[in-house]
C-alpha cells in the first residue's frame, strides 16, 4: 500500500483571498495565530506523514475547499523538479473528490467529505449506482414469461342475458302494525 506525505507551504489558489483562506484553515485545524503564522510562513510544513491515498485525498479536498493548495507526495517517489526558463509553472491537476473502487461483487463509491459533519460518514460503503445517460430506460425490460399451461376444458361461457344461477334474495321482513296500541298512565 502506497504511503503519502502531506505538506503545506502557504500557497493559495488563484482568486482566493488570503484572509478567508487563513480563517478556513484555522477552522479546519482549530489553529491559533502561532500555528497559522507557521503554516503561512512560506516554508514547507509537513502536516501528516505516512497516510494512505484515501486520507491524502480527503486532506487535499479540504484544503481546496478552503482555497489553499496542498502538496501531496508519495513517500517512495523521488522528487524531480524540472524548470524550463521563460515558461510559467503549470497548475497541478486537482484530484477528484470521489473515486471508485471495484471488487468482484460490486463497484463501491468513496467520496471525500465536504465538511466535518460529513467526515463522520466517510467510511460508509455504498454501491456506486452511477448515472444513466439522458433518455435511457431506467427500468429493465422484463423477460417474456410463457403462458401457464391450464386445462380449461371443463369451463363454458353462458350466453348473454341468461340466469347465472344466483340465489334469490331473502324475503323482506315486514314490520308489525302497532298503531292500535296505546300507553296509559295509571
Amino acid at each position: 500500500m502506497q504511503q503519502f506525505e502531506i505538506a503545506f507551504s502557504g500557497e493559495i489558489l488563484p482568486g482566493a483571498q488570503l484572509e478567508q483562506v487563513k480563517a478556513a484553515i484555522a477552522r479546519l485545524f482549530q489553529a491559533d495565530d502561532a500555528l497559522l503564522a507557521r503554516l503561512f510562513s512560506g516554508q514547507r510544513v509537513v502536516i501528516k506523514h505516512s497516510v494512505d491515498a484515501a486520507a491524502a485525498g480527503k486532506y487535499q479536498a479540504a484544503f481546496q475547499r478552503a482555497g489553499a493548495r496542498l502538496d501531496v507526495r508519495a513517500l517512495n517517489a523521488e522528487l524531480i523538479e524540472e524548470i524550463t526558463p521563460g515558461l510559467p509553472v503549470e497548475e497541478s491537476a486537482a484530484k477528484p473528490a470521489a473515486h471508485v473502487v471495484s471488487n468482484s461483487a460490486t463497484t463501491m463509491l468513496h467520496v471525500a467529505p465536504r465538511d466535518e459533519y460529513m467526515a463522520a460518514f466517510s467510511n460508509v460503503q455504498a454501491p456506486d449506482f452511477g448515472m444513466a445517460p439522458l433518455g435511457d430506460d431506467l427500468q429493465p425490460t422484463p423477460a417474456e414469461k410463457p403462458a401457464p399451461d391450464l386445462d380449461l376444458s371443463g369451463i363454458s361461457i353462458a350466453p348473454v342475458g341468461s340466469d347465472m344461477g344466483q340465489l334469490p334474495g331473502a324475503a323482506p321482513i315486514v314490520a308489525p302494525d302497532i298503531s292500535h296500541l296505546k300507553l296509559v298512565d295509571e
